[in-house]
């Protein structure tokens, strides 16, 4: 009898199967509920993906909606963007597109209902005077003086805060709970505050708008969320969000679970700190590709299997923790390695003349586009008298173990011939400006020749048809030896976070490179064709990762 297979699941997909069982739930609706104040760095994939996976996986539903409850810090920028990033996820939410904004009739409506079930009351107490009477963890909150005020006047004043007759601060809506509660956030917290600003959705009709404890779950509820995930720092408000849909009314409330927050090493994912790095322009907006914004991500040159691996690598669980940067790098090389062509580029050029090959004559030779998967094919790679190779790759007088060129010394060129320095040219600075060399046409790669071995082999472009082009060379933005900030709390820049080439020579067939076009330059790393400087006219690479990874993946 075959044994089944056991399948590993995580504890809310436990909780899930638990509330299925027990019929709570006849089905499964999840949310993504971003605030539009920002673009989505690489914590918030791992929210769209897992929320979006558990619909899937139980064939639910997913929503994309927007709490928008905050006209402060929203944009219609950042409602793109987000939108953008989530598809580009694959976490496709169809036509279950939601903004809270929506909801804001209902919202009104419920406090109403608060108020008339004694529920809710309006109180002049200024902001930070609520605060005080909020008490501490040790000491119990103290009623607000306004707390006992009749439903009657509670609803006339409501019914003037919407209307606008007071100022920002002036009155707040805050529920009627219980000042001496344990937990903090059910000590009568503010349910609507007034605000005069603009909204991105509603306009001018709203000058008061619902706090995020209140809107939140009524969105859910609304909706039809079955099961509400978010993250810890949310799991103190549980109660406050069980207590709104209950008083509300609502029949079936969600449920909300909290998982832990993924927390990457030496990245910066703070809204503040990102906002503060582009206004001051330390990088050229918030999907530089030396952030870990979604968008930067993908400008980058990172690819969504490659995230998406990640997340799953990372795994869900409710003990915080931080992934190794390095583990993400581990997955984007492996997406990558059997899907993308290997190609040869020069970053640091200096010529060589190979003076024993007919001038003025090109040959084409075939290259294998990747050694490792053969359904991608081959191509032909120009090859001529003149090349350009590394300047690392030549030594005037090089250590023991040095294999590759110096006078005297032969190596293969990758794809072609063997070729031997015979002399070099240098400026008045002694700097290398010229190679010379002789080939050896017996020793054509793949030819079978076997008269004799030599121990390095590099990599060239030639002269006559190559593409110029601008590469950038990306380390962390913040000191990885300092950590990530200060002791004053100001971010710990690496000055050398990003280094421009501007002079590279790429094979001529990467002269018509499209945005997010992606390539292994060999023995350099992957880059990716910059989506937002690269033109026809400059082609800009940006490298996504480098070859050689510090990442062991567990077995």
């Amino acid at each position: 009898m075959e044994e089944k297979e056991k399948v590993s699941k995580n504890f809310i997909e436990m909780a899930i199967d638990k509330d299925l069982e027990e019929g709570v739930y006849d089905h499964v609706m999840t949310r993504f509920p971003p605030e539009p104040n920002g673009y989505l760095h690489i914590g918030h994939a791992k929210s769209i993906l897992l929320n979006y996976g558990l619909a899937q996986k139980y064939h639910g539903k997913f929503n994309l909606r927007f709490d928008d409850t905050n006209p402060t810090k929203e944009r219609m920028e950042f409602v793109e963007s987000i939108k953008k990033d989530v598809q580009w996820l694959g976490a496709d939410y169809e036509d279950r597109l939601f903004f809270a904004s929506n909801y804001f009739d209902q919202m009104y409506e419920a406090a109403v209902s608060l108020i008339k079930k004694g529920k809710a009351y309006v109180c002049d107490l200024s902001a930070e005077e609520i605060r005080e009477y909020r008490g501490t963890l040790k000491e119990p909150g103290k009623e607000s003086p306004y707390r006992n005020r009749s439903v009657e006047e509670n609803l006339e004043l409501f019914e003037k805060m919407k209307n606008g007759e007071f100022a920002d601060g002036e009155k707040v809506l805050r529920a009627k709970i219980d000042m001496a509660a344990g937990n903090i956030n059910m000590r009568d917290p503010i349910l609507y505050r007034v605000a005069h600003m603009t909204h991105h959705n509603t306009g001018d009709k709203w000058c008061i708008y619902p706090m995020y404890d209140f809107a939140h779950p009524i969105e859910d509820a609304i909706e039809g969320v079955t099961h509400s995930i978010c993250t810890l720092e949310f799991e103190d408000h549980r109660p406050l969000y069980d207590w709104v849909v209950k008083e509300v009314g609502f029949e079936q409330p969600p449920r909300q679970i909290e998982f832990a927050k993924m927390y990457l090493t030496n990245v910066i994912t703070g809204k503040r700190y990102i906002k503060k790095l582009v206004e001051d322009g330390v990088v050229d907006g918030w999907d530089d590709p030396r952030l870990v914004s979604i968008a930067a991500l993908r400008r980058r040159g990172f690819t969504p299997d490659a995230i998406r691996t990640f997340i799953e690598l990372a795994g869900v669980s409710k003990a915080q923790s931080s992934v190794d940067y390095a583990m993400l790098e581990f997955c984007i090389r492996d997406d990558l390695k059997l899907k993308k062509s290997r190609v040869m580029a020069v970053l640091d050029p200096v010529k060589v003349v190979i003076t024993n090959y007919p001038e003025g004559q090109i040959e084409y030779l075939d290259v294998e586009n990747n050694k490792e998967n053969e359904e991608l094919g081959s191509r032909k790679v120009a090859f001529g008298r003149e090349l350009y190779i590394e300047r690392d790759d030549f030594m005037i007088d090089p250590p023991k173990k040095y294999f590759r060129m110096y006078p005297g010394n032969e190596v293969r060129l990758m794809n072609a011939y063997f070729v031997k320095c015979t002399d070099y040219i240098t400026d008045e600075n002694g700097k290398v400006t010229e190679i010379h060399c002789t080939y050896d046409p017996e020793t054509k790669s793949g030819s079978g020749f076997t008269g004799r071995k030599v121990k390095g082999t590099i990599h060239w472009v030639c002269a006559d048809e190559c593409v110029d082009a601008e590469v950038r060379l990306y380390e962390n933005i913040v000191d990885e030896e300092k950590g990530v900030y200060n002791e004053d709390g100001s971010l710990n820049l690496n000055p050398n976070s990003l280094t421009i080439l501007p002079e590279c020579k790429l094979e001529a067939g990467l002269k018509d490179s499209k945005a997010y076009d992606s390539f292994q330059f060999v023995r350099q790393g992957y880059f990716c064709c910059d989506a937002k400087d690269s033109t026809e006219d400059h082609l800009v690479f940006n490298r996504v990762v480098s070859l050689k990874s510090s990442y062991k993946p567990k077995k």
